[in-house]
C-alpha cells in the first residue's frame, strides 16, 4: 500500500487544481498563482490551469495562501468561469470591464 502512496505522489511535479465548493457558500481553491482582482461580486483568479473568475454576492476572502496556492472565498457563488483562447473575445471584454 505504501508503495502505491509514493508512486502516486510523486508522479507529477505540476501543482494540482482543484475547486470545492460547500453548499454554494464556500469555495476552496487550489493552484491559484496570483489573484488578479477582487470584490464583493467578483473575483478573478490566475490558476495552473487559466484565468478562474468567480461571480457572486457578498464575496469575501476567508483564507489566502500565497505560498501553497490556496484561496478560500464566502458568499453566494452565482458562476465559475474560466476564461481561456476558446475565449478570447469575452476575456478581452471581461479585463476591460475591470480595467476602467
Amino acid at each position: 500500500m505504501s508503495q502505491y502512496y509514493e508512486s502516486n505522489t510523486t508522479k507529477s511535479s505540476a501543482p494540482d487544481h482543484d475547486v470545492i465548493m460547500r453548499g454554494r457558500r464556500l469555495l476552496d481553491i487550489t493552484g491559484v498563482k496570483q489573484v488578479e482582482s477582487f470584490d464583493n461580486e467578483e473575483f478573478l483568479l490566475e490558476t495552473v490551469m487559466g484565468f478562474l473568475a468567480i461571480k457572486g454576492q457578498n464575496l469575501q476572502m476567508k483564507n489566502l495562501d500565497v505560498e501553497k496556492g490556496i484561496v478560500s472565498i464566502k458568499g453566494k457563488i452565482f458562476d465559475l468561469e474560466y476564461l481561456d483562447e476558446q475565449h478570447g473575445e469575452k476575456a478581452k471584454g471581461f479585463f476591460s470591464k475591470l480595467f476602467r
